[in-house]
């Protein structure tokens, strides 16, 4: 006789329970939920995957969630399109911010109010609605601190220009890559130090 019958238990509830406990165990074996910077992260190596032809070109776009188009774009659409991949519309975001405080924007392009169109694709607006969102990180020399999902901008050598790209989750010895779009299209490149760096930010999440 079985030890199930000698206990008194139905098969049948024996069965349920080795079921139940598979059930369990599988759900442990769940992934976890991607974090918002891994997203960021993983929506700028997207971006270094496709033809893209760098365009400065200003564009009416449509609101919210306006976007140049696919095959075009510079340094800033790289970053709005890698945050659009973690669910947040930098467009919305520094339109919104710029409309209830446009004086704590720069004040560099002669603008008198905000422009849903082109805020969002400007290097120093991004900064500053970073820091604003609490960001802002101390700029470090340690290549090892710098995370998939962090944005680094930089001011180029030779003019001064403002740059900004994406912390990908890959590596090139001790360098990360970092997606960005400085003339020939997305790239993952190992560029962190090619610049002097002007911000480093870092979100967890995004309120």
């Amino acid at each position: 006789m079985s030890g199930l019958a000698h206990h008194g238990l139905p098969r049948r509830f024996f069965l349920a329970g080795i079921g139940a406990a598979c059930l369990s165990s599988r759900s442990f074996a769940q992934p976890a939920e991607l974090t918002f910077p891994v997203k960021v992260a993983i929506g700028g190596e997207l971006r270094a995957q496709k033809d893209e032809v760098y365009d400065p070109a200003y564009v009416t776009l449509a609101y919210p969630g306006g976007d140049v188009a696919d095959d075009r774009g510079v340094c800033t659409d790289t970053v709005i399109r890698a945050f659009r991949h973690a669910g947040v519309d930098l467009q919305v975001q520094v339109h919104e911010d710029m409309r209830a405080n446009f004086g704590a924007y720069p004040k560099i392009w002669g603008l008198t109010k905000p422009d849903r169109n082109i805020d969002h694709r400007r290097v120093p607006n991004l900064e500053t609605l970073f820091k604003r969102k609490g960001g802002a990180k101390t700029i470090s020399q340690n290549p090892a601190d710098y995370r998939p999902g962090d944005l680094v901008s930089w001011r180029l050598t030779g003019g001064g220009l403002p740059h900004i790209g994406v912390v990908t989750r890959k590596r090139q010895g001790a360098q990360p890559l970092i997606a960005h779009n400085i003339g020939a299209g997305t790239q993952e490149e190992p560029c962190l130090y090619s610049w002097p760096i002007s911000g480093w930010f870092r979100f967890d999440s995004w309120s």
